[in-house]
């Protein structure tokens, strides 16, 4: 039986190291809803958005050297579909901290 189920997911303090936000598991589609993304520390960052293709077989850009202001907070809104072995990831530039919730809808097939 198919299901459907409103998510949300956490990354605290965001920085240059590649962090998996989200990942589709095997039977399962991901719709990314909204990721914001909130600079804490006072100091003006800019950061990538992608997803990894079939656990990282290749890596596919959404946003990239997007700027984030000092204490600011950028809110990407574009619907992105994950299906299995997808992860969406996302790294700052430069050491950082950065604030990151993703809200998704993941559907089991």
């Amino acid at each position: 039986m198919a299901s459907e189920v409103l998510k949300v997911a956490f990354k605290s303090t965001l920085t240059n190291s590649e962090y998996d936000l989200v990942t589709a598991a095997s039977g399962k589609t991901i719709t990314v809803l909204s990721i914001t993304f909130c600079e804490t520390a006072g100091n003006a960052e800019t950061f990538d958005l992608y997803i990894r293709d079939d656990a990282g077989a290749n890596d596919y850009e959404i946003l990239s050297d997007q700027a984030l202001g000092a204490n600011e907070t950028f809110e990407y809104t574009g619907r992105i579909v994950l299906e299995a072995s997808d992860a969406l990831a996302a790294q700052t530039a430069s050491g950082a901290d950065v604030d990151v919730v993703v809200t998704y809808l993941e559907q089991t097939l």
